[in-house]
């Protein structure tokens, strides 16, 4: 359960960081509330899966989900670079946050 509510606070914390891209600098009032209560979401989660997760583990498993999301959401959304040495960058965090999890 405590690795689902970290992985549920990396997820929000991909919907922060997307949503401060399209918050325009906070002028634009739909954008800004997502990610405000994105934010707030995330840190909500990661402060429950806390309770039971060693703190450099949890963090840095929550700090890389949202890597990799907001990564693959910038390719998709923004036509982000998709160059060969960014993707061997992103495969390391991948391979980093499986192998906190195993010796977990």
């Amino acid at each position: 359960m405590h690795w689902m509510l970290l992985f549920v606070a990396g997820l929000f914390e991909i919907t922060w960081a997307v949503g401060l891209k399209y918050t325009e600098g906070f002028t634009k009032l739909g954008p800004s509330v997502v990610t405000i209560l994105g934010t707030i979401a995330s840190f909500y989660f990661l402060s429950l899966a806390l309770r039971h997760l060693p703190l450099g583990t949890a963090y840095a498993i929550w700090t890389g989900i949202g890597t990799i999301g907001t990564v693959i959401l910038g390719i998709i959304l923004f036509k982000e670079a998709m160059d060969p040495l960014r993707l061997l960058c992103i495969a390391m965090i991948v391979t980093g946050i499986v192998g906190l999890k195993l010796v977990s």
